[in-house]
């Protein structure tokens, strides 16, 4: 595991510091916000009476007017996004120089998220947006970790919708051993037949893998796992491993796990929702976000580095015995 930064002693020092040379500006930013959701509440009322007076139908003064409100409370949120985003950037920055790491609001998809499209650990998107980039050396691997949201539109003319496919973290961990194959674990029954049953081989990034067949029939229910190295899957992905898998999702709610052994790295794609949201213009708030975000990140780098740990073997493992 690895050694928390008290929150208290950050809180006492430069960041305490800095958060609270913030306080005129975040100031500021909340009157700014007020006078943008009151205007978009008066635009609302004057549109939702003027669509009436001119004969206008109830249902479409509603409407309209409710569509205006909406408006200036999204430029509202929009106006305080700047804001946040510095105090978030403080916050976890914070966090991450006491770790040893690095840490930035902006994120540019690189090699990982690349790596996670090519082995479909994402589903697949029309829009794409990043956030929360974490890296540097935890414990004595080099490690990546950062968020995506990733969105389809669905629908056609006024039934066009835009869904989230995807929101939560994708992180990657140099390995602790050397392995030469490419090992993916995937939620089982994405890959069936046409007539049914799951297919015995398939072609992943490029690269063709056989099903292989777990020593513990519970986690065959629960995972699939493709491989181009039977033997060497199953050194990686033993029992004890998937329950390790699982303690990831229980950790943050999430769900839709996924992981890829590839190039000396393993990868994991969560669904875990928006995590290390820790800024805010209420400064009364600062030490309990701060506290929230040590956790979140604590609990994903143990898990992480839980997950890079040597599984205890049984010769029955590796040959596939039950």
């Amino acid at each position: 595991m690895i050694e928390r930064p008290d929150p208290d002693a950050l809180m006492a020092g430069p960041l305490g510091a800095w958060l609270n040379s913030q306080n005129e500006a975040r100031a500021a930013v909340k009157a700014k916000v007020r006078k943008v959701r009151i205007i978009g509440v008066c635009a609302a009322v004057a549109l939702f009476v003027a669509v009436l007076l001119f004969g206008g139908e109830g249902d479409t003064a509603l409407k309209l007017g409710g569509g205006v409100g909406l408006l200036g409370f999204a430029v509202g949120e929009a106006v305080k996004r700047p804001m946040l985003n510095k105090l978030k950037g403080g916050i976890n920055g914070a966090i991450a120089q006491a770790l040893g790491l690095d840490y930035s609001v902006e994120c540019t998809p690189g090699q990982t998220f690349e790596r996670a499209k090519t082995f479909q650990l994402v589903p697949g998107y029309d829009d794409s947006s990043f956030q929360d980039l974490w890296w540097g050396v935890l414990g004595t691997s080099p490690f990546t970790l950062h968020e995506a949201c990733l969105t389809e539109q669905r629908g056609s003319g006024k039934s066009r919708r835009t869904v989230t496919v995807f929101q939560g973290s994708i992180m990657s961990l140099g390995f602790n051993r050397a392995f030469t194959s490419t090992t993916v674990i995937e939620p089982n029954g994405e890959r069936t037949r046409l007539f049914g049953g799951e297919k015995d081989s398939v072609t992943i990034g490029g690269i063709e893998m056989g099903r292989v067949d777990m020593v513990d029939p519970r986690f065959e229910d629960r995972f699939t796992v493709w491989s181009n190295d039977q033997v060497e899957a199953r050194y990686l992905v033993h029992p004890e491993y998937i329950e390790r898998l699982i303690a990831v999702e229980q950790a943050f709610a999430g769900t839709d796990i996924r992981a890829l052994f590839h190039g000396g790295d393993l990868l994991i794609a969560l669904k875990s929702g928006d995590l290390f949201e820790s800024g805010s213009l209420e400064a009364d708030k600062d030490r309990a976000l701060l506290e929230q975000s040590i956790a979140q990140f604590g609990a994903l780098a143990d898990l992480a580095i839980k997950l890079n740990e040597r599984a205890r073997m049984r010769m029955r493992d590796v040959a596939g015995g039950r």
